[in-house]
C-alpha cells in the first residue's frame, strides 16, 4: 500500500467510497490517529456489512440490529478486516464521521483533525496478526505523510469519548502496535 498525501489515498488497497463525509474546517492540520473496533452484525465477520453501512446501503430488514443503525450516517477513513484486507471510505484529506462527540488536548470534534481506522472486532475477542501486520504498514504510511501525528498522538475512541465508547476494547494490544510504530518513527 501507497498513500498518496496529495490526493488523501492510499494505492494498493480497495476503495469503497462513502458518502459520510465532509470538509475539513479550513487550515485544519490531521494531527490525531484514533484506532476503533466494528463488528457486524455485532459479534460476526466477514459480512461485508461494514462496508455497507458506511455507504448507507444496510438493509434494516436483513437483521434486527440493522434496523437501529442503518438511518446513521457515519464512515471511517480506514477499516482492516480480520485477514489484513484494507478498504479505504474517505480521502485522508477529508473530515470523516468517525469520532462522533469527542475531545482531546482539549479540543473538541476530533473528526476536524482526525485520521479514523477501524478494525474488525469486539472489545473482547483477540485481534489477528494480519491485522496488526496491515495496521502497522498503514500507520507507517500516515506517520510519513501527516508529520502531526506522533505515537502520543494515537488513541482509541475510548480515549476520545470515554464516557460513550469502549474500542478497541482491552483485546487491542496496545504495548505490541506502539512498540512497532515508535520503532518506525525512530527509524526515519
Amino acid at each position: 500500500m501507497q498513500l498518496d498525501p496529495l490526493s488523501g489515498w492510499c494505492h494498493g488497497i480497495a476503495h469503497c467510497h462513502s458518502p459520510n463525509f465532509n470538509a475539513r474546517p479550513e487550515g485544519e492540520v490531521v494531527s490525531l490517529l484514533v484506532i476503533h473496533n466494528i463488528s457486524l452484525p455485532p459479534g460476526q465477520f466477514g459480512t461485508g456489512k461494514v462496508q455497507e453501512f458506511f455507504r448507507n446501503c444496510l438493509d434494516p430488514n436483513e437483521h434486527p440490529y440493522f434496523a437501529d443503525i442503518c438511518a446513521m450516517t457515519v464512515s471511517a477513513h480506514f477499516l482492516i478486516e480480520r485477514d489484513g484486507s484494507v478498504f479505504q471510505f474517505v480521502s485522508c484529506n477529508d473530515r470523516a464521521w468517525h469520532a462522533g462527540v469527542s475531545r482531546f488536548d482539549g479540543r473538541e470534534n476530533c473528526n476536524d483533525f482526525s485520521i479514523g481506522i477501524e478494525l474488525e472486532g469486539t472489545d473482547c475477542d483477540p485481534y489477528s496478526d494480519e491485522q496488526y501486520a496491515a495496521l502497522e504498514e498503514l500507520t507507517r504510511q500516515l506517520l510519513h505523510a501527516y508529520p502531526g501525528i506522533t505515537p502520543e498522538r494515537i488513541r482509541g475512541h475510548c480515549d476520545i469519548a470515554p464516557e460513550r465508547k469502549t474500542d478497541p476494547g482491552e483485546a487491542f494490544d496496545w504495548g505490541r502496535y506502539l512498540a512497532a510504530v515508535s520503532h518506525h518513527k525512530e527509524s526515519q
